[in-house]
């Protein structure tokens, strides 16, 4: 344990703690405490975007942020379907000047906010059992893979866009949600699918995951922000769950999404 390679593991697993705490308690409590999480945490993704984007203008960013907390506590509070047009008022808002890859901002930014909105609608529409169980696929894909990636390695997955990422953790990642989705099925009454849809969102996650380094990769920076020890920012703890929400809410459009927990 003494390689460099763990150097990051003890304030990860921390501050992974201390936010699976604060997490769980608001996605079990639902209402007002998962809507205040989901503001709150897309708020601080479109902050730091806007930072990257644009690190000369801060200011800009911290007001894009808070405009995108507050269009998104509109959307949620009103449950209409004209309130859904100030999803896309932060990203036009934030495209509007001129930052690195305006179009990227502009796709990435819409995406944080239907991952906010999707989120509290996944929770109160479908349930917490359905909600728990895309949490978990991304926890053990991101948890699989590190470790599967650092204790195996082994050929990159895509190295020059995520040079750290390997197929052994990659691979680790679906068979860890896999047997997320086999739990679910054995435990919370949910479909026999649910096992192979399981790996399919996990991979959603993982290129949640690969578009945020991108982003990262083409802007020059090494963590979207510094507000989580062992983690970056809150766009490096949460990408991948843009990935999986963005997957499910397109999936829910053509096909039934898995009703779990009866």
């Amino acid at each position: 344990m003494s390689s460099a390679k763990w150097d990051d593991l003890a304030p990860r697993v921390l501050a992974g703690i201390a936010m699976a705490v604060v997490g769980i308690a608001a996605v079990v409590a639902g209402g007002v405490w998962i809507t205040a999480l989901s503001v709150l945490v897309t708020g601080l993704m479109l902050w730091e975007l806007a930072t990257m984007t644009a690190p000369d203008r801060r200011g800009e960013a911290r007001a894009l942020g808070l405009i995108a907390a507050l269009c998104l506590g509109v959307i949620l509070w009103r449950h209409a379907p004209f309130a859904m047009a100030l999803a896309v008022v932060p990203p036009v808002l934030g495209a509007l000047r001129p930052r690195r890859d305006r179009v990227v901002f502009l796709l990435y930014a819409f995406a944080v906010m239907m991952t906010g909105y999707g989120f509290v609608a996944f929770r109160e529409g479908l349930g917490l059992g359905f909600l728990l169980w895309v949490v978990s696929v991304v926890v053990a894909s991101d948890v699989l893979g590190y470790f599967g990636g650092r204790i195996i390695g082994g050929p990159k997955f895509w190295p020059k866009v995520s040079p750290k990422k390997t197929w052994s953790g990659t691979v680790s990642g679906w068979i860890g949600a896999a047997l997320v989705g086999v739990a679910f099925t054995a435990i919370a009454d949910a479909p026999g699918w649910l096992a192979l849809l399981s790996p399919v969102v996990a991979f959603a996650a993982q290129m949640g995951d690969i578009a945020e380094s991108a982003i990262k990769r083409r802007t020059g920076v090494k963590d979207s922000s510094h507000l989580i020890p062992g983690h970056g920012g809150v766009l490096d703890r949460f990408d991948g769950l843009i990935g999986a929400v963005l997957f499910l809410l397109l999936w829910g459009f053509a096909l039934p999404l898995p009703l779990i927990g009866g």
